[in-house]
């Protein structure tokens, strides 16, 4: 969004109609409500960026659930915002680490202030971007206990607070195209001063996912945390904010509530076997906190190759931690011979998984030609150096 889409949009009138603007769910719904603020006499400028935060409530609201109906977005702010039952927890370990005062630098949208407020933490959110601290304003407005300034981290005096959030930017945007740093001395702050910060007083620094753990502090926890199936983030927790005894943790945020794996040490993985009775799909939390050894091992599981990431064993055993699936038979991996066997069984409803070789999934699936009113799972995957298609069913 740039300043003068925003000056537009901060007016009463754009907020009135934006305020009573329909869902927008289609390019048919974005038309009509175009039509209609411009029959009724709203300016070019002022419509535009009406149709926008509609689109962008209505995709936010996956985030922000009933909230979003009075927030604002930009489409980058969105996409890198907090997930509301993530932002919580964050917020929690501040309050458990006792700070009263925390600064969220790096601080976009402002999601993570927001649940810094709701939880009564005295909040300052910095960002260096003059629009989206504009747009955290807004978003904060009700929370008296928070305010937004527009100001680099690294100019910001750190020891007035008692804790600190980082989300450091990890993308620069110029002439309206974007580019990715791979490098954290690129970052924004850079990965080095967030650290040096972090072992002063208790933070938390959110990173995405893919981090490599050679970045990792070793007097740090590293938490990486999954929502309804997607791996959204890895956390490093220092000084107050980081648990006695753990170093790399994964939490699984579901519908059920959640559940978390920890370890002191770093795990060594399980032993390989012969595929069983069952396989198991680790969380991508797991995985990338490097923990499959430690649920093979409660789940009397063995893995089905040394370079993939799966599981198998003889029994179910319900777990927060991994998907399972129930394997029928083992079939080879070639889509003319699997297109008759599926033909066989009546199957036309397939969900199709794949790990460890280089196919397209929906490319794979039209190969199929698919007929019958029969479901099941089809996993792509390697057993040793065996490419191999397994026909399964999912267990709850």
């Amino acid at each position: 969004m740039q300043r003068d889409e925003l000056l537009a949009l901060l007016t009463p009138e754009a907020m009135t109609l934006l305020d009573d603007a329909p869902p927008v769910e289609s390019a048919g719904d974005a038309l009509a409500l175009v039509t209609r603020l411009r029959a009724a006499g709203g300016s070019a400028d002022v419509v535009a960026a009406v149709v926008t935060q509609a689109k962008l409530r209505r995709r936010a609201s996956a985030k922000f659930g009933p909230f979003a109906e009075r927030m604002l977005f930009t489409d980058a702010g969105l996409q890198q915002a907090t997930r509301l039952q993530v932002a919580a927890h964050h917020a929690n370990r501040f309050r458990q680490a006792g700070a009263v005062s925390v600064a969220d630098l790096g601080c976009g949208i402002g999601a993570d202030s927001m649940a810094f407020a709701s939880l009564g933490l005295e909040v300052t959110a910095f960002d260096v971007d003059e629009v989206t601290a504009a747009i955290a304003a807004h978003n904060l407005a009700p929370f008296p206990n928070a305010q937004v300034r527009h100001d680099r981290a690294e100019e910001v005096d750190l020891d007035a607070f008692d804790a600190l959030w980082f989300d450091p930017a990890r993308r620069t945007t110029n002439g309206g195209s974007t580019a990715r740093h791979f490098d954290p001395a690129d970052w924004s702050p850079s990965l080095d001063f967030v650290f040096a910060a972090g072992r002063e007083r208790p933070t938390g620094i959110k990173l995405g996912p893919g981090i490599d753990h050679a970045y990792l502090p070793e007097d740090a926890e590293t938490q990486w945390v999954s929502s309804n199936g997607d791996l959204v983030e890895a956390t490093v927790w220092m000084h107050g904010t980081a648990r006695a005894g753990i170093r790399r943790s994964a939490l699984v945020i579901s519908r059920h509530g959640t559940a978390e794996l920890t370890t002191v040490e770093d795990v060594r993985d399980a032993d390989v076997a012969a595929l069983g009775a069952v396989l198991y799909e680790p969380d991508a939390a797991i995985i990338r906190a490097r923990l499959i050894g430690d649920l093979a091992r409660s789940l009397e599981a063995s893995m089905i190759s040394e370079s993939i990431a799966w599981m198998t064993a003889e029994h179910f055993t319900p777990t927060p931690f991994a998907s399972a699936f129930s394997v029928r038979e083992v079939l080879p991996l070639h889509a003319s011979s699997l297109k008759g066997e599926l033909r066989k069984r009546g199957i036309g409803v397939l969900e199709i998984k794949k790990r460890g070789v280089d196919i397209d999934p929906a490319e794979f699936r039209r190969k199929l030609s698919l007929k019958g009113d029969a479901s099941a799972v089809l996993i792509l995957t390697r057993i040793g150096d065996k490419r191999v298609a397994i026909l399964a069913d999912r267990l709850s």
